[in-house]
């Protein structure tokens, strides 16, 4: 092999070992790169499968997350690997965690949250520090008589009948009087019932036609004759 064979396959060795010099570490990182993933689903309760709206989906390594619509649906954008935490109040927490080599570009699930039953410790009030205390008050409490307590005092019948006569019209009372207004008014425009007109005979035609018809028959004529 002649000396200028021998530099172009030094050369050549040269050039591929640089290349995979170069390409070594992008294989590398894209190797190790994680990918984005839509991930999605539905938070619902355990028992009936209904959405449990306002749930926190978190992704605690980001520092990022999202909550559930009305229909307990929610979507955000995580990274394979990433483990998130889905809680809501009255629920134990549930995990999901996207798989590292998850090869997809969405991911879905539904999430049945189980409910977290917490009974807390009976707490008792009392406005005495020790119960002795309280029993002392108790006993040395002293009761109004019944005669002249305020109980007695509202029932007594004066204030009955104050009560009663200055007491409102009730709601049924408003709707008996609308009730005969009605009528009334109804029996007015038919010509069956009372107005002014008929009241008032100076002002009604027709005691005017039996004056004149009485005047007619002589009836005032007949009256002059008799003695008192």
């Amino acid at each position: 092999m002649s000396d200028k064979s021998r530099m172009y396959a030094l050369v050549t060795t040269l050039g591929l070992l640089l290349v995979l010099f170069v390409l070594a570490p992008t294989a590398g990182h894209a190797q190790g790169q994680r990918r984005v993933v839509q991930f999605s689903g539905i938070v619902a309760t355990g028992d009936s499968l209904l959405g449990v709206p306002g749930a926190t989906v978190f992704v605690p390594s980001a520092g990022r997350g999202t909550a559930t619509n009305l229909y307990g649906y929610f979507s955000l954008p995580v990274l394979t690997g990433d483990s998130i935490v889905i809680r809501s109040l009255g629920y134990r927490n549930q995990y999901v965690i996207i798989p590292p080599d998850y090869p997809r570009q969405s991911y879905s699930v539904i999430v049945s949250l189980q409910e977290d039953v917490t009974v807390l410790p009976e707490v008792r009030v009392f406005p005495y520090a020790t119960e002795k205390e309280f029993k002392e008050a108790f006993l040395a409490l002293k009761l109004p008589k019944e005669r002249g307590s305020s109980a007695a005092r509202n029932l007594s019948p004066d204030v009955l009948r104050q009560i009663f006569n200055n007491a409102p019209v009730t709601s049924a009372g408003n709707y008996r009087q609308t009730l005969q207004q009605q009528q009334q008014g109804y029996d007015r425009r038919m010509g069956m019932g009372q107005t002014p007109q008929t009241n008032n005979p100076l002002l009604n035609p027709f005691s005017w036609l039996k004056l004149i018809q009485q005047v007619k028959d002589g009836e005032f004529k007949k009256k002059e004759g008799v003695d008192y």
